[in-house]
């Protein structure tokens, strides 16, 4: 099983407005109400590709409620922890430039923080374990740390696509696969990249650092693909952006496809690419048909 974990999940409430004007009394033309996290991404993309998951994390309220009842509406299995507080709601404002306000998330009691690691606990050694997204403030900043050192214990293989210490605290582990964008990657080692072989520079250090697959998106100037045997740069799929939301986490679903599949990791990281970039060039995550479209178009440049 694939188990996707989104610790702090919310309604992602999308409004288009057309002309905003800061101050004013706005109207929207086009208003939607989705299960947003980053966790549920990556479960919405491979639903959309036929593979099973899981998601596992915390909810609560009429919004946790909303959160369950539609996942489960699309087919994606849940098992997610009940809290007390509510879940949060995100704003999407979709102008001439797209805003977001992402509310701080619930406070969550120790009651609850156990009552999560006990189904930590029940995962098997076969199975796979996404971890990705933010952290309710409520809970350490060592949360992902110690569902890893849980996860350890048995073996367990598991992604990570979360940013600074947080992620720097779990290499040692050995992640299956980590996402770092171009910016994160900067943060992460506190220096400017001008060049993809300053890319690959970097990622082969997340390697050393424990790593074993590293994923670099480049936004409008593509990806790049590390592990100890190869190097892969693949330029960007030409065409219209529409959602930027999601494509990060498309790319690890369709990564996780290929292996699923028992591909290569090349052939999966272009399942990664094309997914991404089928979904960046959609409303909601990209469907099948247009992901097997673009994967027809993603090339390889070994390095």
């Amino acid at each position: 099983m694939i188990y996707t974990t989104t610790l702090n999940p919310s309604i992602d409430y999308i409004v288009k407005v057309l002309d905003f004007k800061e101050g004013e009394t706005n109207r929207s033309y086009y208003e939607i109400k989705i299960p947003g996290g980053k966790g549920i991404m990556v479960s919405k993309l491979l639903n959309n590709l036929g593979i099973n998951s899981r998601n596992i994390g915390f909810i609560g309220g009429n919004t946790g409620d909303f959160i369950e009842k539609s996942l489960r509406e699309m087919g994606i299995g849940t098992d997610f922890t009940k809290i007390k507080d509510d879940s949060r709601i995100n704003i999407k404002l979709k102008t001439d430039v797209e805003t977001e306000i992402n509310a701080k998330g619930p406070k969550i009691t120790l009651k609850e923080e156990n009552s999560f690691f006990e189904k930590i606990k029940n995962i098997k050694e076969d199975d796979l374990v996404v971890l990705s997204g933010s952290i309710p403030n409520s809970l350490s900043n060592d949360f992902y740390e110690r569902i890893v050192v849980e996860l350890n214990k048995k073996n367990i293989q598991f992604i990570i696509d979360t940013t600074g210490k947080k992620l720097l605290k779990v290499l040692k582990y050995k992640p299956f696969l980590i996402k770092p964008n171009k910016k994160e990657l900067e943060e992460l080692f506190n220096v400017e990249v001008n060049s993809i072989e300053e890319i690959i520079v970097y990622g082969r250090k997340l390697l050393d650092l424990g790593a074993e697959n590293v994923i670099v998106s480049l936004g409008a100037k593509g990806a790049v693909f590390v592990n100890k045997d190869m190097s892969i740069y693949t330029p960007v799929i030409k065409g219209k952006l529409v959602n930027s939301v999601g494509a990060g986490d498309s790319m690890v679903g369709g990564f996780i496809f290929g292996i699923e599949n028992k591909l290569s990791v090349e052939e999966s990281f272009k399942w990664a690419v094309a997914s991404g970039t089928a979904t960046a060039f959609s409303e909601d995550i990209g469907n099948r048909e247009f992901i097997e479209d673009i994967y027809s178009k993603v090339k390889l440049n070994f390095l």
